[in-house]
């Protein structure tokens, strides 16, 4: 049976550059309360929840309701290939991670390859998996690169919630709303929008870059039915998709650890950014200072799948050559995996 993961080591793939992109419009959860004030009356529910119990005080909306998270994407790509020091024409695959879709059909990437005037050889394709998409692709392109199919992969990804939450607070104040209904519906009002892109390479070609080392992933689909959404509805056990989400990332840790991967040393751990309470019960069973762990929830929210990367992106600065760095991504499904970075 082995350790319960799935252990993939890296070879010859290197992160050449990681951009995020904020929106330009600030909500702040008191005036999520404000537009709550019917259900709040009703309901006796106090002021400043999601302030107490999440620890988000803002989250971030575009200012362009049909197409910001596009040019918020498109702006964060650009950046990153221009960093990367890559033209469009090098560019083998893109890969768009995001939970946010307008659509079905076609994939999101299609009208971001197009946006980005990427090449006709240029392979584009989804990747969805909840807030792991990001990390699952990263691991994807690396094997691509890694066995030479392409040189170099962009993955990309925006998220645009207002409509999720706009929907949720209108359900809530209608008459019929219940507290348990606040109670399932209450994890969608701590998420925020933003876009992310990271640009892959080869590492022998690029000894600038931060090398790819090993993902560690591993799944708990019996607790696939604790989170499920669409674009306009989105109903959580936040109990039990916090305590099965912390279980099965420290199975993950401990299975890495017991394998010799030593990520108690680890100088950053950049999770998924969900709450004040999963990231300090992290913090408390793995015995990862807070101090190595950093935080953006607070100010964004929980930018789903772009979490991760737009808060590296944010604290990239601040990683000195050399350090270790673990991108942690967990998704509802339950699904999580570790992948680290030298920078």
């Amino acid at each position: 049976m082995g350790n319960g993961n799935t252990g993939i080591v890296h070879s010859n793939t290197s992160l050449l550059a990681v951009e995020g992109t904020l929106p330009q419009v600030t909500v702040t959860s008191d005036e999520i309360d404000e537009m709550l004030a019917p259900a709040r009356k009703r309901l006796r529910l106090p002021k400043g929840v999601l302030q107490r119990v999440a620890g988000v005080y803002e989250r971030k909306w575009w200012r362009d309701r049909e197409n910001g998270w596009k040019q918020g994407v498109v702006l964060a790509a650009e950046r990153a290939m221009a960093k990367a020091g890559i033209m469009r024409d090098q560019v083998g695959l893109l890969i768009n991670a995001s939970v946010s879709r307008k659509h079905l059909e076609p994939a999101v990437s299609t009208g971001i390859h197009h946006s980005l005037g990427l090449p006709p050889a240029c392979m584009n394709f989804d990747i969805t998996n909840a807030c792991l998409g990001f990390v699952n692709a990263m691991t994807m392109a690396a094997g691509m690169i890694d066995s030479g199919q392409i040189k170099y992969a962009l993955i990309v990804g925006a998220e645009d919630v207002e409509q999720v939450q706009r929907g949720t607070i209108e359900r809530l104040n209608a008459k019929g709303s219940t507290r348990a209904d606040f109670n399932n519906q209450f994890a969608s009002l701590t998420l925020g929008s933003g876009a992310a892109a990271a640009v892959l390479g080869p590492a022998d070609v690029h000894p600038e870059g931060h090398r790819l080392k090993v993902t560690q992933a591993r799944s708990g689909t019996e607790h696939h039915e604790l989170c499920v959404a669409n674009m306009d509805d989105m109903r959580t056990d936040s109990n039990g998709l916090l305590e099965n989400g912390i279980n099965l990332i420290v199975d993950t840790w401990k299975a890495a650890n017991e394998s010799g991967l030593d990520f108690r040393s680890i100088d950053y751990v950049i999770p998924h950014q969900v709450s004040m309470v999963y990231t300090r019960n992290f913090s408390k069973i793995t015995g990862v200072g807070m101090e190595r762990i950093p935080v953006t929830f607070p100010d964004w929210g929980n930018i789903a799948a772009e979490a991760v990367p737009m808060t590296l992106a944010h604290i990239q600065d601040d990683i000195e050559r050399g350090q270790r760095v673990l991108l942690m991504g967990v998704g509802s499904g339950l699904n999580t995996a570790m992948m680290e970075v030298q920078w």
